[in-house]
């Protein structure tokens, strides 16, 4: 099957087959003829699957023209935000089409001039969606299409309420509603069964990692946890790294870590960080002039990064769908990658769950000539290496 026997607008058509696209993935050739069919769709998605050209591709091929928002996309970061718009002009060249961008950290007035211009689909996160339609700079009348993506990392974000209000905003008769999530949590159930109208479900990608990932824990006590960081940057042959951090204070602190070893093209990506120095981060990890990006989750989910040959996560993460999601940055459009994991004492549990979670055991590496601290993490055996004090002699500590 190819994408011009789904039903997609000549103009849309063209540009796929300019992007040399041939052969639509699984998710878009069962998506795509439902959301041309005019159907509330309810979606399972995980990154890296295709998601955004199946919701985009038939919905810039069922409107036309007007000057007014007509597809309205929600998403949870402006990296996110940024990366969707930029498919949308791409897919959309030949249509005529104007897509706004409308995320927070930067000024109101070029986005209101990109409203006032005529867009006909706006992308946007939730906050600075409700300040345009407070100064009245945004309005949904027009709106055929809204597509709330990535819900479930909405929720966590806090934006549920702010989505809410912006559902609302729009009108109800007519309406068509693409609603994609990674998890369904009850909270989101709920509120898929709110805000849709007789859903087609459509499974998207299940909870899975890229089987041409490899991956591994390196075991290693607290205090040794930057060294063992360093040991892996010199003893890996990389083109491109991901490391992953829990908090941006230490996405900063293990970015200057780095730069101590002489390593410059390191940068880092949270949301402390300005947004044009974010984008500049992420622009120049993608053009290879930053080898290194150390990134908290706000990276993690949806940014379309193609060639990251590993990723490491400085700590386990402690939602177990969070490593499949920094991991899927590695091993796409089946590549081979790497993930590795510094793996301490305090974390077996997230360890644990990390491994049920995907469904497999993740093997315990040690590098060569490394000088370890003991830990019983190391111990090939703990169970057994590990002795009870016998009755009345003195404890171990």
């Amino acid at each position: 099957m190819g994408f011009s026997s789904l039903g997609l607008s000549a103009a849309v058509l063209q540009a796929v087959q300019e992007t040399g696209y041939q052969t639509p993935t699984p998710i878009q050739a069962q998506a795509i003829p439902i959301i041309l069919a005019g159907r509330d769709v309810i979606g399972a998605s995980q990154t890296g699957t295709g998601k955004t050209a199946a919701f985009a591709l038939p919905t810039l091929s069922k409107i036309e023209k007007l000057g007014k928002p007509q597809i309205l996309v929600l998403e949870p970061t402006r990296e996110l935000a940024h990366q969707v718009a930029e498919s949308f002009e791409k897919y959309g060249k030949h249509t005529g089409l104007k897509v706004a961008l409308l995320y927070g950290g930067v000024g109101l007035g070029p986005q209101s001039e990109q409203l006032a211009a005529g867009a006909d689909i706006v992308v946007a996160t939730p906050g600075r969606l409700v300040d345009h339609f407070y100064r009245a700079t945004m309005r949904f009348g027009a709106l055929k299409t809204l597509i709330l993506d990535e819900v479930d990392r909405m929720l966590d974000m806090g934006f549920l309420p702010q989505v809410r209000k912006i559902v609302n905003l729009c009108p109800w008769e007519g309406r068509q509603t693409l609603f994609f999530s990674a998890t369904m949590p009850p909270a989101i159930q709920t509120f898929a069964q709110w805000c849709l109208t007789d859903p087609q479900s459509i499974e998207i990608a299940r909870r899975s990692v890229p089987t041409t990932v490899t991956h591994a824990f390196y075991p290693v006590a607290m205090d040794q946890r930057d060294d063992l960081l360093l040991a892996l940057l010199k003893e890996t042959d990389y083109h491109s790294v991901m490391i992953f951090t829990r908090t941006r204070k230490e996405a900063d602190e293990v970015c200057a870590l780095i730069k101590t070893t002489g390593q410059k093209k390191v940068a880092a990506m949270h949301s402390d960080i300005s947004q044009v120095d974010r984008m500049k981060a992420l622009a120049g990890f993608k053009a290879g002039d930053y080898e290194i990006l150390v990134a908290t989750d706000v990276a993690a989910r949806g940014i379309d990064i193609s060639g990251v040959s590993h990723v490491i996560n400085y700590r386990v993460p402690e939602n177990a769908e969070d490593y499949v999601h920094r991991i899927g940055r590695t091993g796409r459009a089946e590549a081979e990658g790497d993930a590795f994991t510094i793996l301490t004492a305090d974390e077996l549990d997230f360890a644990k769950s990390v491994e049920v979670f995907i469904d497999q055991p993740i093997p315990r590496r040690k590098i060569e000539n490394f000088a370890y601290s003991y830990t019983a993490l190391l111990d090939d055996s703990p169970r057994k290496q590990i002795r009870r004090p016998k009755t009345g002699g003195k404890k171990r500590r």
